[in-house]
């Protein structure tokens, strides 16, 4: 392996870049119309157009994508997260190519990554999950009796969804019916597929996830967890690790039972089992597998020491990495800075960056595309950076957020970045006394 084409643009690519550089590797950016000007064209060592600015003239064309990663030569393929990173045809494309696929074997994407298949596998497994029905029961005549059998609040999800969209609340059964539609409608908009299931919604409650890395016929291993419970419209806007107050007894029982189901179904590379705590009753229940790098990947990074993208592409390659345990030595927080105005419903704001001034100094991590007199487009994902701190302890790692937060400074365009100097003062935040539903009582 000698040169990988990015199929993913913004920060992620430039993510990925640094880490081929890592390894001694060339690497090639694909932009849109509106993405010309971006940074991870800029820092990658070769780039290509290939379309118009929104993500369907673009980044969601897989042949396009395909045909140009040949004509570069392109050794590989890494396809982020997002966009086509759980396709599994795009996958299996990629690989009948003749060019290495960056990510899981398309089978294993289908299986883990369809929300609805990877909750039968889960209860093969052994499993806990939550009561809820799939697709094909929604469709039956007996919806509202079932339905009533699971108890209202009822949460409606995309099966080949992320990101929180489309996801939605139903409290009784006319709300339900109405709901349904409409996450169809917005499931196959996003995702070109309009399945969607139903689970019973645990009101007080903490979203644990696991890293994990799998290796095929050998046991996979995990870097513990992240906690991802601080959400806004079921997308996360802030990620920590390790989770406050959690005994460590129940995350090790999570971890190993996330370790189980991946080494069961032969998974390979990274992937994350997300997992909901009931609070109350001190039990999990497996929600979902993302097979890709997540979003808050730095987070673990962070504590563990382990750069996961740099394996992902070892693991491609055919090098494996060591079976060692790695644990979490430090606390780090990742703040989600959206484009998006958190006093106006976080609605998004796009434009011209006027003056860009991040902050820096040890245990401060900025992963970012974009620079003073960027134009941040409407087309795409609000997120425009993601700010990290590491330090011994959790009282640390807030304080040093609040730093490099007052430090930060991004003008021309509204962020949440006023938002998350908040939080970091907010005593229950700073307690570790939060759930799910901890934004609907926080005032921005």
């Amino acid at each position: 392996m000698k040169k990988i084409l990015i199929a993913n643009r913004g920060e992620i690519a430039c993510r990925i870049i640094k880490s081929c550089k890592k390894l001694g590797l060339k690497s090639i950016a694909v932009y849109s119309d509106i993405d010309k000007n971006s940074k991870h064209v800029r820092e990658a060592d070769e780039s290509i157009h290939i379309g118009g600015s929104k993500a369907q003239e673009s980044y969601l064309l897989p042949k396009k994508i395909i045909e140009v990663a040949k004509k570069l030569n392109a050794d590989a393929i890494h396809p982020g997260y997002g966009f086509m990173a759980e396709n599994a045809e795009f996958a299996q494309n990629v690989m009948e190519s003749g060019i290495i696929w960056i990510g899981p074997k398309p089978e294993t994407i289908i299986s883990m990554g369809n929300k609805d298949i990877a909750r039968e596998l889960a209860i093969k497994n052994n499993l806990p999950i939550c009561p809820g029905l799939k697709d094909e029961d929604i469709k039956k005549d007996d919806l509202e009796k079932k339905c009533s059998e699971i108890g209202y609040p009822i949460l409606i999800k995309a099966s080949a969804g992320g990101g929180g969209i489309g996801m939605q609340i139903a409290n009784n059964y006319e709300n339900l019916v109405q709901s349904i539609d409409k996450t169809k409608n917005l499931a196959k908009k996003a995702f070109g597929n309009g399945d969607i299931f139903l689970e019973k919604f645990i009101s007080n409650a903490r979203h644990i996830e696991i890293q994990v890395f799998g290796f095929g016929e050998k046991k996979a291993l995990h870097f513990y967890e992240r906690d991802c419970s601080i959400q806004r419209r079921f997308q996360k806007i802030i990620e920590e690790s390790p989770a406050p107050q959690i005994e460590k007894s129940i995350i090790d029982e999570m971890a190993e039972s996330a370790v189980k189901f991946v080494t069961s179904q032969k998974y390979e590379g990274a992937g994350t089992i997300e997992f909901i705590y009931d609070i109350d009753n001190k039990k999990f229940y497996f929600l979902e597998m993302n097979t890709r790098i997540q979003v808050e990947h730095p987070v673990t990074e962070e504590v563990v020491d382990f750069d996961l993208i740099k394996e992902q592409i070892k693991v491609a390659a055919g090098i494996k990495i060591s079976g060692r345990n790695y644990l979490p030595q430090l606390h780090a927080i990742e703040c989600r800075i959206n484009a998006e105005d958190p006093k106006n419903d976080f609605r998004p704001s796009p434009g011209m960056i006027t003056n860009f001034h991040a902050p820096g100094g040890h245990g401060i991590r900025i992963d970012t595309h974009v620079y003073a007199n960027y134009m941040i487009p409407p087309f795409y994902d609000s997120m425009i950076a993601k700010l990290i701190t590491v330090a011994q302890t959790r009282e640390e790692a807030i304080l040093k957020m609040s730093r490099a937060l007052d430090e930060f400074v991004i003008e021309g365009i509204k962020t949440t970045i006023p938002f998350h100097q908040k939080l970091m003062r907010d005593e229950n935040f700073q307690k570790g006394k939060y759930t799910t539903k901890f934004m609907d009582d926080f005032e921005i």
